[in-house]
């Protein structure tokens, strides 16, 4: 597994934009949750200041941390399905059988347009 760590060193800082959870308290305060981190939060008095508390937690926190992009490599598996690939290739009745299911198909998608065709027939009568 190959693992690859991005890091910019940008001049302008990039806007984040996060979820944030409010909270009605039985004490009658508001509690801000960031949905992406969970452990940070704000207490207020009202929806505002419980956001600006946890702008300003958030801040304080986001000083002392960095963002970096992890790029995971997936590993190289062989499909599972190719292993059947062309299994029928010399058999006498794959073509007897694809007619099976294409009929068939034919059939359920007839079926399938005239189910429709009633059900629309009666959504207009109504």
């Amino acid at each position: 597994m190959n693992l690859a760590v991005k890091t910019t060193s940008q001049t302008t800082t990039p806007k984040l934009t996060y979820d944030v959870l409010i909270e009605n308290q039985q004490d009658g305060t508001v509690k801000a949750i960031l949905l992406d981190l969970p452990d940070c939060q704000g207490l207020g008095n009202t929806d505002t200041e419980a956001i600006e508390k946890l702008s300003q937690n958030l801040q304080t926190w986001l000083e002392t941390v960095k963002i970096v992009t992890l790029e995971i490599e997936a590993p190289k598996a062989e499909n599972p399905w190719m292993k059947f690939a062309g299994i029928f290739k010399d058999d006498p009745q794959f073509d007897e059988m694809l007619a099976y299911i294409e009929a068939d198909r034919r059939e359920l998608d007839a079926q399938m347009e005239e189910y429709y065709r009633q059900l629309d027939a009666e959504n207009k009568t109504k």
